[in-house]
């Protein structure tokens, strides 16, 4: 078919990123974005996001079969949930970051070494850690409460960060706002059936 009776659709192009599409589609979304630079360019970002993720839970010693499944159905809900397109996918890569660092239940200083150590580890990494350790900072403090509250639309309206859809046997325990280099950034503290208490973090895309 040709670009006319086939139009190249948004859903189209998150496939290609996805590497969900067969090999002749691929053809025909790549003429379309040969013609497209704003289209090229917003599609290279999400590829280079996508493989900065790839990297990190890549990193050596991090690859639990566990945490492998629980990035997958993560990924698998947010593929479904990418209606509001770059906002959704920029806080995907920092979400399943997270969950590739930990190695039983709550990553510790060892986890966190190896994970800094790896080849380049996108700049929100160490926005994470330090979001991840200051939330670990309020658990040990009583006069501290936890906010299991969680309202995915108030965090939007008030931050920009569009959250994904959780796996359903997910409970929420915690949900903090930080400030980070990129603006504000989302904390959760998560109770998980095969993981135990993960941290999950979420921060805007980069202009």
């Amino acid at each position: 078919m040709n670009a006319m009776l086939d139009p190249v659709t948004d859903a189209d192009l998150d496939a290609y990123v996805d590497d969900q599409l067969e090999v002749a589609r691929r053809i025909e979304v790549e003429a379309f974005l040969s013609t497209r630079p704003e289209a090229a360019a917003r599609v290279m970002s999400d590829l280079r996001t996508r493989d900065e993720l790839r990297v990190a839970l890549a990193a050596k010693g991090m690859a639990r079969p566990a945490t492998t499944e629980a990035a997958r159905r993560l990924e698998r809900g947010l593929g479904r949930d990418r209606i509001f397109g770059v906002l959704q996918r920029a806080a995907a890569a920092a979400i399943l970051i997270a969950a590739g660092w930990l190695a039983n239940g709550i990553f510790g200083p060892v986890a966190v070494t190896k994970v800094v150590a790896s080849p380049q580890p996108p700049a929100y990494v160490e926005e994470a850690v330090r979001a991840h350790r200051t939330t670990l900072v309020r658990e040990a403090m009583t006069s501290q409460r936890e906010a299991p509250n969680y309202n995915p639309g108030e965090i939007r309206a008030a931050t920009a960060i569009v959250m994904p859809s959780l796996p359903g046997d997910w409970k929420v325990r915690d949900v903090q706002i930080y400030p980070s280099r990129f603006g504000p950034s989302v904390e959760m503290a998560l109770e998980t059936k095969d993981l135990g208490l993960v941290s999950l973090f979420a921060i805007r895309p980069r202009s």
